[in-house]
C-alpha cells in the first residue's frame, strides 16, 4: 500500500511540475479522485481546465474519459446517448450508451450550468448516486468523478441550484499571473504526458486506506468552532457539505502520509464552504482564526496584564484610592490567570505546546505578586 500510496503522491508532483498555478486544484482533484466527490471550476476559457481532467484521466489505467461542452440546445442524446432502434423495434425505449457519460470514470463537463431541464434530472441522479435509468433498467456506473467549468455560477433561485450543491469542491482558476512561471510555460509543450499509472484497483485500495484515517475528537470541536464563527459573518454551508467534507480531510492527510486527520489539513475547507467566490476570503480568515486565534488571546491577555500593572502604579490621591486601585487589578489579573488555564487546556487537548502560555503566565504572576507586595506595604503604612 505504500507503494501505491507513493505512485499517486508522484502523479500528483508531475502534474504540479506541469500545470502552474494550480497546485490546489490539483490537491483537489485527488481527493476528489479519493472520495468520489465532484470539483467545479470557476474561470475564464484558456486556463487548462479540460486537459487537466483529460490528462488525470489518462493516469488512471483503463478509465474512460467523457467531455462535452453544454449550451442551451444540447439534448440528452448528446450526453446519454441516441435512443436503440433495434429497442423501438422491441417496444423498448433505451439508449446506446457507448461512448457517453453513463460509461464514463473521469468526466468533464465544460459550461454545466448550461445544462437543460431535460437533462438536469439524469445529471442529478448520475453524480449524487452513481445510477442511470436506461429506459426501464437501473444501470450503476463506474463514474469516480465529474469536473464542471463554468464562467458564472447559478443564482441562488435558479432550477440549478441542486446541481451546483452537488459539487463538493469549487475553484476558481484564472491566467497564470507570475511572469516567469508564464515564460515557463510558453516553453512546455502540449502532449500529455503517459508517465506514470495507477491501476483501478490500486485507486480503490487507496480510497480504501483514505477512509481508515482518524478523525481526533480536537479536529471534530475545530469543525464546530468554524461552522459557529460563518454562523455570524451570514455563511451557513448545509449540514450534508460538513458531513462531506470529513472524507475530504481523511483523504487530504492520506495524500501527505498521514493516519490522523490534523488542524494542518483544515485549511481545505476554504475549497469546500463557499457559494459565491467572495466568501473564500472570510472562510480563509475564520479557519486561521479558529487554528491560530489562541496566540491573539494571549496577546491580548499579555497586554491586559500590563496595562493593570500600569493603572495600579499610578501616582493616587490617596492610599486609599492607591488600595482600591491595587485590589481592583488583582481582582482583574486572577480572571486573566483563569483565562490563561482555559488556553492551556484547549493546547493540550489540541495536542499544541504550552510553552508560550505558560511563559505568559510567569510574567502575568510576577505582576501579581508585585502588586499584592504593594498591597500589603499600602495597608502596613496605613496601619
Amino acid at each position: 500500500m505504500e507503494r501505491t500510496l507513493e505512485k499517486l503522491k508522484k502523479i500528483r508532483s508531475d502534474l504540479k511540475s506541469r500545470y502552474f498555478e494550480r497546485d490546489d486544484v490539483i490537491d483537489g482533484a485527488f481527493c476528489a479522485l479519493l472520495t468520489g466527490s465532484h470539483l467545479l471550476l470557476i474561470g475564464p476559457p484558456g486556463t487548462a481546465k479540460s486537459q487537466l481532467a483529460n490528462e488525470i484521466c489518462r493516469k488512471i489505467t483503463g478509465a474512460r474519459y467523457f467531455q462535452w461542452l453544454l449550451t442551451k440546445f444540447t439534448t440528452p442524446e448528446e450526453l446519454f446517448g441516441a435512443v436503440s432502434l433495434k429497442g423501438l423495434e422491441n417496444d423498448e425505449y433505451r439508449r446506446v450508451t457507448s461512448g457517453k457519460l453513463p460509461e464514463a470514470h473521469i468526466a468533464f463537463l465544460d459550461e454545466v450550468f448550461k445544462a437543460s431541464s431535460s437533462i438536469l434530472n439524469t445529471l442529478l441522479t448520475i453524480m449524487n448516486e452513481r445510477i442511470f435509468y436506461n429506459g426501464t433498467e437501473k444501470v450503476r456506473i463506474p463514474l469516480i468523478s465529474l469536473f464542471g467549468a463554468s464562467n458564472e455560477l447559478p443564482s441562488e433561485e435558479d432550477e440549478l441550484e441542486a446541481l451546483y450543491d452537488r459539487f463538493l469542491l469549487r475553484y476558481v482558476v484564472d491566467y497564470i499571473k507570475e511572469d516567469f512561471r508564464f515564460l515557463k510555460m510558453l516553453n512546455t509543450g502540449n502532449e500529455i504526458s503517459e508517465d506514470g499509472v495507477i491501476t483501478s484497483e490500486e485507486l480503490d485500495s487507496c480510497r480504501e486506506e483514505a477512509e481508515m484515517v482518524k478523525l481526533p475528537s480536537n479536529i471534530l470541536k475545530l469543525i464546530s468552532r468554524i461552522r459557529k464563527e460563518l454562523a455570524k459573518k451570514g455563511i451557513t454551508p448545509s449540514d450534508r457539505r460538513y458531513k462531506q467534507s470529513v472524507s475530504l480531510l481523511k483523504s487530504r492527510a492520506y495524500l501527505e502520509g498521514r493516519s490522523d486527520v490534523s488542524e494542518d489539513d483544515l485549511r481545505f475547507l476554504e475549497n469546500v464552504l463557499w457559494r459565491e467566490p467572495g466568501e473564500k476570503a472570510e472562510i480563509q480568515s475564520v479557519i486561521h482564526q479558529s487554528l491560530h486565534g489562541w496566540r491573539d488571546r494571549l496577546r491580548e491577555l499579555l497586554i491586559q496584564a500590563k496595562e493593570l500593572d500600569a493603572y495600579s502604579k499610578r501616582e493616587w490621591e490617596s492610599e486609599d484610592m492607591l488600595i482600591k486601585a491595587n485590589i481592583e487589578a488583582q481582582t482583574k489579573l486572577k480572571h486573566i490567570g483563569a483565562k490563561l488555564n482555559e488556553l492551556v487546556e484547549e493546547c493540550r487537548e489540541r495536542g499544541k505546546p504550552t510553552d508560550e502560555i505558560k511563559t505568559a503566565g510567569e510574567e502575568i504572576e510576577a505582576i501579581q505578586r508585585e502588586i499584592l507586595d504593594r498591597l500589603v506595604s499600602s495597608k502596613e503604612e496605613m496601619a
